[in-house]
């Protein structure tokens, strides 16, 4: 294990239903749950981890009907809601017993899709990551419609990790990789171990699910492994059907696509790309050095803010010699924010009448330019 993830600090591992659940008893594999928890506690004092699971419907389909299936989407949802319970106790209570704390993050596509909402993910996550506290999340089957819905941990756990800027995605599946065809039809087949960039034959070799649990498939985890690459996240997909899955993986059980740039610098990218910032502020001296020396933008620092945004749009950071010498992600829209100019952080719920951001830009989501 150490081997193939030491290098990497922060991970998202995504779980599938029939990984954690048992097809035939619809039981959690408390067994398995018990060793992959083993695997976390050897990782988890030196890495962020994030934990995307499914398991809730199949957990409590089992109240909604007593047939194999569901297809209704409000049975869905019942089981769902049923079902996280269980799932989310378990997480808690396995966890518990190696010192390990949990939090539950139940997300719907939206929360990934609007900019207020993914920023209040991302700063959740970052903050559970400063007590060391390993986030659970599931999609939230219980409210999200088929309009609305990621439709798959794959897509989720992608998401996810473009959000924190995990720099590894582990996909735990019911195979070991990306094959050049079904290895449950032919088993010829050869395993691609390595990938650098996704064209079409690549993806042409993603077949249909094999599971009856899960929505999703290889293709799939090829989106996942796309989305990922371009935001400077690797991904290995590794099946689940083997004690330690984490510990255990290695180039013979996995297929692994491998980022050519970091998380960081492809959201600096990101950034750097914005042609046409929403707007522009204007900072003093002391903030200009504190930006040079990768600290945050407080409002204290701000002389003057030009232009109408709303909050987490790109703005263009500009000294008082104005030399554009940055670009960053807003905090507040920028009604807030010329009423915070100039002030104390400390003042900023006495005069907005609620708790905002201590930071009107955080470092996290600044770019330097000179």
């Amino acid at each position: 294990m150490k081997k193939m993830i030491n290098k990497f600090k922060k991970i998202v591992i995504k779980i599938g239903s029939s990984s954690i659940i048992n097809d035939k008893t619809r039981k959690i594999k408390y067994h398995w749950l018990k060793k992959f928890c083993d695997d976390i506690a050897a990782i988890h004092q030196n890495k962020k981890i994030v934990i995307v699971c499914s398991g809730a419907i199949a957990l409590g389909l089992k109240f909604i009907n007593e047939k194999k299936y569901i297809w209704r989407l409000e049975e869905k949802q019942a089981a769902a809601a049923i079902g996280q319970i269980e799932l989310a106790n378990k997480w808690q209570s396995t966890l518990k017993k190696y010192k390990i704390n949990t939090a539950q993050l139940l997300l719907t596509l939206q929360d990934s899709e609007v900019r207020r909402r993914y920023l209040n993910v991302r700063k959740t996550i970052s903050a559970l990551h400063k007590k060391n506290i390993i986030p659970i999340i599931n999609e939230n089957d219980t409210v999200a419609t088929e309009e609305i819905r990621f439709g798959d941990n794959d897509r989720l756990a992608a998401r996810v990790s473009q959000m924190i800027d995990a720099d590894l995605l582990i996909l735990l599946s019911d195979v070991d990789g990306l094959y050049s065809e079904s290895p449950f039809q032919n088993k010829k087949a050869k395993k691609i171990k390595d990938i650098f960039s996704i064209d079409t034959d690549i993806e042409d070799m993603a077949g249909k699910k094999h599971s009856s649990l899960g929505s999703g498939g290889m293709s799939t985890k090829i989106w996942a492994a796309k989305i990922c690459m371009n935001s400077g996240c690797s991904v290995a997909i590794t099946s689940s059907n083997k004690i330690h899955p984490i510990k255990n993986i290695d180039k013979n059980n996995s297929t692994w696509f491998h980022a050519d740039k970091t998380p960081k610098s492809s959201r600096k990218q990101w950034l750097l790309n914005h042609l046409h910032p929403s707007g522009t502020i204007i900072i003093d001296q002391g903030a200009t050095i504190a930006i040079k020396n990768n600290k945050s933008l407080l409002p204290a620092g701000v002389i003057e803010i030009k232009g109408r945004f709303n909050r987490g749009d790109v703005i263009s950071i500009v000294n008082n010699q104005n030399t554009k010498i940055g670009v960053g992600v807003i905090a507040y829209d920028s009604s807030d924010a010329k009423k915070i100019i100039g002030k104390n952080s400390k003042n900023i719920k006495d005069i907005l009448g609620y708790e905002g951001r201590d930071e009107i830009i955080h470092k996290d989501d600044l770019v330097r330019i000179s």
